[in-house]
């Protein structure tokens, strides 16, 4: 199981959290978030794949970001139609020699027509799923989970939305449940900060500790 933490923004808090070793950093490029990400990452490990997190940008300004900060993931957090991650897949291949991962985010409240993931299958590398809310994204609320014993597509996902501390067992019978099959990934945000885009550091260490891996 993966481990992605989201909304980084402050270069000495970054650095103890890339000391955890998770997965992917995911960096906020919309204005709008109070996690707005608008200066230098600074160096982290190799092994940890530097994530940029867009809401309806153009293919144009992700390709900036991905150039200026040596992104390995984007994830599309607004309306991007199948067509845009087509394009967008397709220009990433032809312009970066390394790959660069797409996931693309969908809301979930109560019930979700998994119908609408078909068109994307084929040019995203994963789906993340997330709770419907006010703001894209870092509403610290949990989506109804069983909802994805109905997921009939075998493409990975990341499961995020008020993932913290007090989720733990929640989560671990989760993960030993069918509805996990293909959870790549877990992304937690909110649930860790002291203020937006700070993370504690002992929160993160003591999750890490207790979740079940797969």
């Amino acid at each position: 199981m993966k481990l992605k933490i989201c909304g980084m923004k402050y270069e000495d808090n970054m650095k103890a959290v890339s000391a955890l070793q998770p997965d992917y950093l995911g960096f906020i490029f919309y204005r709008k978030s109070s996690r707005f990400f608008d200066t230098v990452i600074p160096e982290i490990p190799k092994g940890i794949k530097k994530t940029g997190v867009f809401v309806n940008a153009s293919i144009e300004d992700i390709f900036k970001k991905i150039r200026l900060h040596d992104l390995q993931a984007v994830q599309l957090h607004g309306n991007e139609s199948p067509e845009f991650c087509q394009e967008l897949n397709r220009i990433c291949h032809l312009e970066f020699s390394h790959q660069i991962e797409i996931i693309k985010v969908f809301s979930i409240k109560d019930e979700f027509d998994f119908a609408t993931l078909k068109p994307y299958e084929s040019c995203v590398d994963y789906f993340l799923f997330d709770t419907k809310g006010k703001l894209p994204g870092g509403n610290g609320v949990t989506f109804d989970w069983t909802v994805l014993e109905n997921y009939p597509s075998t493409t990975p996902f990341f499961l995020s939305g008020g993932i913290g501390l007090e989720t733990i067992t929640k989560l671990n019978d989760f993960m030993k449940s069918n509805a996990s099959t293909y959870c790549y990934a877990l992304d937690v945000n909110s649930k860790f900060e002291i203020v937006p885009g700070l993370k504690n550091i002992e929160a993160l260490r003591e999750f890490k500790e207790n979740i079940i891996t797969k």
